[in-house]
């Protein structure tokens, strides 16, 4: 009842297909993660653009692979019309599911051979999960006030990003932690007590911004991922009916 060869065959085009789109995508800027600094000032309506994107992609590659998957599957000429149009489409969802699990595959391989490698090239393997999100304000946070800084600081900055991480809780940093950042940047930096409570603040600050940015681009792309998936799945299945009509002879429609 299901054919390997045309489910594979459309999984490979679309997963294919969607790399290429989501490429010339990323060159044009559509895209709401960077590890600059500067994309967390990205407006809301970039966000949208780049998720509105994103399902286009999906729909014009599983599109295509379902297509191709229905277009290539060999129904059987004796079975009912309706029958046939079945297989067909399950043909379509077949090679929309496996396109979907080689791209989580393919991905998952890439960012975890990215992040060995960051880690391999760390003198000390000690920063968090608040190093690339929070990378720019621990570099304002122990910027030298005078003087050219040779001491190793990343121990502190990894205490110090878990600590800003509090930044975006209910309750904001506690007021000890506050303070032993206080003394921490003022016996790095060598800033006197009140211009290192201002840093400090203005950091405190600079952060809970940034994670709240960051949550808002997580949520427009997980909608706009999740979304798409479905969609895709939908446009797969009436895509491979449309490629078996194609196939058997019918006109278009």
């Amino acid at each position: 009842y299901l054919a390997w060869t045309p489910a594979v065959a459309g999984a490979l085009i679309a997963a294919a297909f969607s790399t290429v789109l989501i490429g010339f995508g990323t060159a044009l800027g559509l895209g709401v993660a960077s590890a600059a600094p500067t994309w967390r000032d990205a407006s809301v309506a970039l966000w949208l653009l780049s998720g509105i994107y994103l399902i286009i992609v999906a729909l014009i590659s599983f599109g295509l692979g379902g297509y191709v998957a229905g277009r290539i599957h060999r129904g059987a000429p004796a079975a009912d019309p309706g029958d046939v149009e079945q297989q067909d489409g399950l043909h379509g969802l077949a090679a929309w599911a496996i396109a979907v699990v080689l791209t989580v595959l393919i991905g998952a391989m890439i960012a975890g051979a990215a992040a060995s490698r960051a880690s391999s090239s760390r003198a000390m393997p000690a920063a968090t999960a608040a190093e690339p999100l929070l990378s720019y304000e621990l570099d304002r946070l122990f910027r030298p006030a005078r003087r050219a800084q040779n001491a190793e600081t990343a121990i502190e900055r990894a205490e110090a990003g878990r600590i800003l991480l509090t930044s975006s809780s209910h309750s904001g940093v506690a007021a000890e932690d506050r303070t032993y950042l206080v003394q921490l940047v003022g016996g790095i930096t060598g800033l006197a007590g009140p211009d290192a409570e201002r840093r400090v603040d203005s950091v405190i600050a600079a952060a809970k911004t940034a994670i709240a940015r960051s949550r808002k681009s997580a949520v427009i792309a997980a909608f706009s991922i999740a979304a798409s998936i479905l969609l895709g799945a939908v446009v797969a299945w009436f895509a491979a009916c449309e490629g078996g009509r194609h196939r058997d002879g019918a006109a278009p429609g």
